[in-house]
């Protein structure tokens, strides 16, 4: 479904608050012709959506100019990538998307109302031609050659006693995204505290957070998912390799990551020519998925 570059029928606008920041945001999707790529725009000045322009974060996903930073794209970003929406401009009154409900929920449905746009023209796919990994302490990344698309297998492993391990293999399509856009950010109760006195999660609530408090979760109406914990990391995941600035073509393994090893992963693989090729896909080429894109009520030019 990512052979070909796509943009939104028309001008999408989302309203909400940041949750770091507390302050509230409007932004606007507005779509874009071939080749434009995904670029934010505040206060009249553009960034890029690329890996180039990220900041190493723990708790969001940043990408900075020499004037301002944005933050908290993550959702987003995971959302355009699971469409494979390739062309948009992002604009924003503030330096923070909103996080809504804290997960991709409403971005999803209010780009499936406006409808995609496939723009007949091939996109450029990120193929991984070797092994590339990173570690930090106990927590690793890798990521392998893969003639099937991107494929995500992604372990937490909390150790507390509610969230404890999960594990899920996830392959990238619309199809498979669909199982995973719902799932919300969380945090441990006993981490609040110290979250707050870094000065962030100003606008965090029980609206936009799963919080788990030894073992229960406080918030009413219980899990999305038996195991939403992992599929929303897997979201956040599928959102940060998008700042590759293309999908990827490459098995990603991964134990206890998270945003600063999502990035440190894009800038192992750009760090050699030889970790990668750009190539185009055609209809025989079995890296494409098998989703019927129909059922995305897309508009061809």
């Amino acid at each position: 479904m990512y052979a070909n570059q796509k943009t939104i029928a028309d001008q999408i606008s989302f309203e909400g608050i940041g949750l770091h920041s507390g302050d509230p945001v409007k932004i606007s999707l507005i779509p874009q012709d071939i080749n434009h790529g995904l670029v934010f725009n505040f206060k009249n000045q553009s960034i890029k959506a690329s890996w180039k322009n990220a900041l190493v974060s723990q708790l969001c996903t940043k990408i900075k100019n020499e004037n301002f930073y944005l933050s908290t794209i993550e959702h987003l970003m995971s959302a355009l990538s699971g469409f494979g929406i390739t062309n948009l401009t992002i604009k924003t009154d503030s330096n923070e998307m909103p996080i809504l409900d804290g997960s991709s929920y409403e971005f999803v449905n209010k780009i499936l109302d406006i409808g995609i746009v496939d723009q007949n023209i091939k996109q450029k796919i990120l193929k991984i031609k070797q092994k590339v990994s990173y570690k930090l302490d106990e927590k690793y990344i890798e990521i392998e050659p893969c003639d099937n698309g991107l494929i995500i297998d992604y372990t937490i492993d909390y150790k507390d006693d509610f969230i404890k391990k999960q594990t899920l293999t996830y392959e990238h399509n619309f199809e498979e995204y669909k199982k995973i856009y719902m799932a919300r950010t969380f945090c441990l109760h006993k981490d609040l505290e110290k979250i707050f006195s870094m000065g962030l999660a100003k606008g965090g609530s029980l609206d936009n957070a799963i919080v788990v408090s030894g073992n229960k979760i406080l918030n009413q109406g219980g899990l999305r998912y038996p195991n939403e914990f992992v599929k929303h990391k897997v979201l956040d995941c599928v959102g940060d390799l998008y700042l590759a600035e293309h999908q990827i073509c490459g098995h990603v393994t991964t134990y206890g990551g998270g945003h600063e090893l999502n990035l440190m992963l894009l800038k192992e693989i750009f760090q050699n020519e030889k970790n990668y090729e750009l190539i185009e896909l055609n209809g025989e080429n079995k890296i494409l998925s098998n989703t019927n894109e129909s059922k995305l009520k897309i508009a061809s030019l």
